[in-house]
């Protein structure tokens, strides 16, 4: 069942720029504020195998041998 909830004194500023991103979105506040706490509080941690293929999807790799750059990087001291 939904709930309800409040925020109180909420700085000028702050409720300015969530106006502005939920615009931006094309969201209402309401929209934008529920789709930002789904994002930050929906999803449950990756295991380390969907981290792994996540980061492998995303092109992110070492060059190299990280033995040999450990290496080189304590012998420049």
């Amino acid at each position: 069942m939904p709930s309800t909830l409040s925020i109180k004194n909420i700085p000028d500023d702050l409720l300015q720029r969530l106006r502005n991103r939920a615009s931006h979105n094309h969201r209402s506040l309401q929209g934008e504020l529920l789709a930002m706490l789904d994002h930050y509080v929906g999803s449950a941690p990756l295991s380390l195998t969907e981290l792994s293929t996540h980061i492998q999807r995303l092109g992110l790799a070492t060059h190299g041998d990280s033995t040999a750059m450990v290496r080189e990087d304590r012998d420049g001291r």
